[in-house]
């Protein structure tokens, strides 16, 4: 079982940076694909980024490529997430999940194919 907390949230203007973790605990978290999602208030939960287990390969959704980076420190048991030039559409709270299984785009892009979730961190970008 893998538990994931993630931290870095805050109020940020349009075109600024913040920088979001997500700690896991357990010994097997470098065999977990680790993604991050995002809701905004009445939208459906929508795919950010991905990153396999070895952090050789990533996804982006369309709409974050070029902005955001997502990595990993397996050593450490967390993965970041990059998030440059920010945007007011990037407003929503952030969640990072795991999963045992899956490659590809098609298949790291749908919330329903991951395992564990955390808490979620609220990102805030104001005008």
């Amino acid at each position: 079982q893998v538990q994931l907390v993630e931290s870095g949230g805050g109020l940020v203007q349009a075109g600024g940076s913040l920088r979001l973790s997500c700690a896991a605990s357990g010994r097997t978290f470098s065999n977990y694909v680790i993604g991050w999602f995002r809701q905004a208030p009445g939208n459906e939960r929508e795919f950010v980024a991905a990153v396999m287990r070895s952090g050789g390969s990533t996804y982006y959704a369309d709409s974050v490529k070029g902005r955001f980076t997502i990595s990993r420190d397996n050593a450490k048991n967390t993965v970041y997430l990059q998030m440059n030039s920010l945007k007011l559409e990037d407003t929503a709270a952030y969640y990072c999940a795991a999963a045992r299984t899956g490659y590809g785009l098609a298949y790291v892009s749908q919330p329903g194919n991951y395992d564990y979730w955390g808490q979620g961190t609220q990102v805030t970008v104001s005008s």
